[in-house]
């Protein structure tokens, strides 16, 4: 017969692995909070997220950098923000070039099938089927070995929306 002194370091043992097993992945994180996870790279090593706050932290491991559709994204290392359903504000860490320069991307937000990204005082959206997947490091979306499939971000428009 097993003693309860035996089966307690057992049970401590299961509720642990439980409870692991149930962290989110970033990129559940993204869904729970209306986003497609395509808007992050494939390349997440860890996160943190406050719950309260929705203030989070994204860890990659390294810069990563792709183009695609005449755009060229870049994340930096790390990616930091507050996070809400269908917003994300105060983005650090995600820039894309616009024709000579890069910029900061500092918002996102989802309405309906677009997301929408702030640079500032400008911003672009595309449909939200063109983030179904994440993109890789240095080939983007639909990575084929070293090959690189083209893809139609599905942008819903090349105007510029000059409101904050």
């Amino acid at each position: 017969m097993t003693s309860p002194a035996t089966i307690r370091p057992f049970i401590l043992l299961l509720f642990t692995c439980a409870a692991v097993a149930q962290t989110p992945t970033a990129y559940e994180i993204l869904q729970e909070y209306d986003f497609p996870v395509g808007l992050l790279p494939t390349n997440v090593t860890s996160y943190t997220l406050n719950k309260e706050t929705g203030e989070f932290l994204v860890n990659l491991g390294s810069k990563c950098t792709f183009s695609n559709d005449g755009y060229e994204v870049r994340y930096e290392p790390t990616i930091t923000g507050v996070i809400r359903k269908d917003k994300v504000t105060k983005l650090k860490g995600v820039g894309v070039k616009l024709v000579f320069f890069w910029a900061d991307i500092v918002k996102a937000t989802r309405d309906e099938g677009e997301v929408d990204f702030s640079v500032g005082m400008m911003s672009l959206g595309f449909d939200v089927d063109s983030f179904e997947e994440s993109p890789q490091c240095g080939c983007g979306f639909r990575c084929v070995g070293s090959e690189v499939k083209t893809r139609n971000m599905g942008k819903r428009s090349k105007v510029l929306d000059w409101s904050i």
